[in-house]
């Protein structure tokens, strides 16, 4: 991946009557890079890959693709290419003919074109299956099949509308690690649309998380992950403990806070915080919480009562209420401590690192 702008989103916006499926957004994906779009349905994640692909044009606001105005292009001029959620396999073709159908276009002599459809299945670990007929193909198969017939045409960037949600959950997960492994190899940009943030999180350089035609965060999975913006963003990727604070002291780039749980806490200043007297919300995940067994002891605890106890095979959820906490606080422990054993009713001590609780804006 390079640090150069192969996509660049210049303030557009998307308008159906006075609907705004997109709203003025500005966003810019490298040369290389695996780059996820996330967000429930509706977000406009969908209206902005179609966008790309020329199959909608904005109401306003400018695309650039490899430093090329898209503006009056037509999808099938542009250098991208789309694998759509229902795969489009043609049930009348083979698997070879499936993908060389984009080539009969290029008007290619038939041993090039035949060299590039080997070195496509290839690349999906479909190599030998090019007679094949499509309706013997398995769900997995007629994916890669998708993937190959994209490839086959060399674009600069492959836009992926949420290719692995018709797939069960043990393929979908062995197809992500494909997909990420296979991007790598051919190491050209590709975007992906999906509403699962496991899967964005599993497979992304960076993502981009949207809510209601607008983007709320652009960062790496970690930074998304462990350092949510908002309190929307924390609350769509994953579990998270929500616990009011105030501001009692604002220094440089940390805040100091006042909670009823957990009592004063330094941690690092979300964006648009200036001054004291504010208030703002902490987050800590469910996995940050660490069960303290017997006479273990932490720098930083808190003590509660299990009210609720949850069993999903390699780890236990115990809810755990906290005297000064609105809401009981989420906790998840593997197993192999003990975690399945621990009775509801029972007192319980949890341990957690300050930088864990994380500021951020409602």
């Amino acid at each position: 991946m390079s640090d150069r702008p192969m996509i660049e989103i210049r303030n557009v916006t998307r308008s159906y009557g006075s609907f705004k499926a997109l709203d003025d957004a500005n966003l810019s994906i490298r040369e290389g890079e695996f780059f996820s779009l996330l967000g429930p349905s509706g977000c406009g994640k969908t209206t902005l890959l179609r966008m790309i692909a020329g199959f909608d044009n904005p109401t306003s606001g400018s695309i650039f693709i490899d430093g090329q105005p898209m503006a009056g292009i037509a999808a099938n001029r542009r250098p991208t290419n789309m694998v759509f959620q229902s795969y489009a396999i043609f049930p009348h073709l083979n698997v070879g003919e499936n993908v060389s159908y984009g080539l009969k276009r290029l008007k290619l002599d038939a041993g090039e074109e035949k060299r590039r459809v080997e070195e496509a299945l290839e690349q999906v670990s479909l190599t030998g299956l090019g007679q094949r007929g499509a309706t013997e193909l398995s769900g997995g198969q007629r994916q890669r099949v998708a993937l190959a017939r994209a490839l086959v045409m060399r674009p600069k960037v492959l836009l992926l509308d949420e290719p692995l949600s018709a797939l069960d959950k043990k393929l979908r997960e062995q197809m992500q690690v494909e997909l990420r492994r296979l991007q790598q190899a051919v190491g050209i940009t590709f975007i992906l649309v999906t509403h699962d943030q496991y899967e964005a999180l599993a497979m992304s350089d960076r993502i981009a998380v949207m809510f209601g035609g607008k983007i709320a965060q652009v960062d790496a999975p970690q930074v998304i992950y462990q350092r949510p913006a908002t309190r929307q963003v924390a609350d769509f990727l994953g579990g998270m403990n929500f616990v009011k604070a105030d501001v009692v002291e604002v220094n440089g780039e940390t805040i100091t806070l006042e909670t009823l749980g957990f009592g004063r806490i330094t941690t690092a200043k979300p964006a648009g915080f200036s001054g004291n007297g504010a208030s703002t919300t902490l987050g800590i995940r469910p996995e940050r919480l660490r069960v303290l067994w017997d006479e273990e002891k932490a720098k930083f605890e808190v003590a509660g009562k299990v009210i609720e106890r949850h069993y999903f095979g390699e780890i236990t959820q115990l809810v755990v209420a906290v005297d000064g906490l609105e809401k009981p606080l989420s906790v998840t422990e593997t197993n192999d401590f003990g975690a399945d054993d621990i009775p509801v009713g029972a007192p319980i001590r949890l341990g957690y690192d300050p930088d864990a609780l994380v500021a951020m804006a409602d």
